[in-house]
């Protein structure tokens, strides 16, 4: 089995455990951390995942291709809220060629949780103020994110995030 379908089934699996349990209130470490890494090293690898995701996300709302190619694993799968699937180069291309534009992202909740060595998950809800093609939107999404450490570089891996409902009307 190739690497990047074993990640995405152990995010899936991840993600159903995540549901499974209360938010906790700081970050998880998540089983497979407590057996695999010293407290210290599990520290390290959330805040350099969440300082990546940062990173992330201003390269992507400056859309500048040198920035979201060292943040971009060259595995990258990004699977759109629509069903639209991208792989690095075409996500960058629609960043870069301005058919997508985000403006904002409010993260509304973001969680970060080790999987296992070099692995990290995010999950959460955002906000994000975008555009593609002209036609401007708010998107309110939850998502599932994956983060791998390349070669002593958190790299963005996976992508994938569905649409909430609009608010009930009173």
């Amino acid at each position: 089995m190739k690497l990047l379908p074993r990640l995405l089934l152990l995010a899936v699996l991840a993600a159903g455990q995540l549901r499974a349990q209360p938010a906790p209130a700081t970050p998880s470490r998540g089983p497979a951390a407590q057996i695999l890494l010293a407290p210290a090293g599990i520290e390290r690898m959330l805040a350099a995942a969440r300082a990546a995701d940062d990173e992330r996300l201003a390269a992507t709302m400056a859309a500048d291709p040198a920035r979201l190619d060292a943040i971009f694993s060259d595995e990258l799968r990004y699977a759109h809220s629509s069903g639209k699937v991208d792989s690095k180069a075409s996500y960058i291309t629609s960043l870069v060629s301005r058919s997508t534009v985000y403006e904002s992202f409010d993260y509304q909740e973001r969680n970060f949780k080790v999987a296992g060595p070099g692995i990290v998950l995010m999950t959460g809800r955002v906000v994000i103020h975008a555009g593609n093609d002209g036609q401007k939107g708010i998107i309110d999404l939850n998502y599932l994110a994956v983060w791998r450490e390349e070669n002593g570089r958190w790299r963005f891996l996976a992508w994938q995030s569905c649409r909430n409902p609009p608010p009930a009307k009173p």
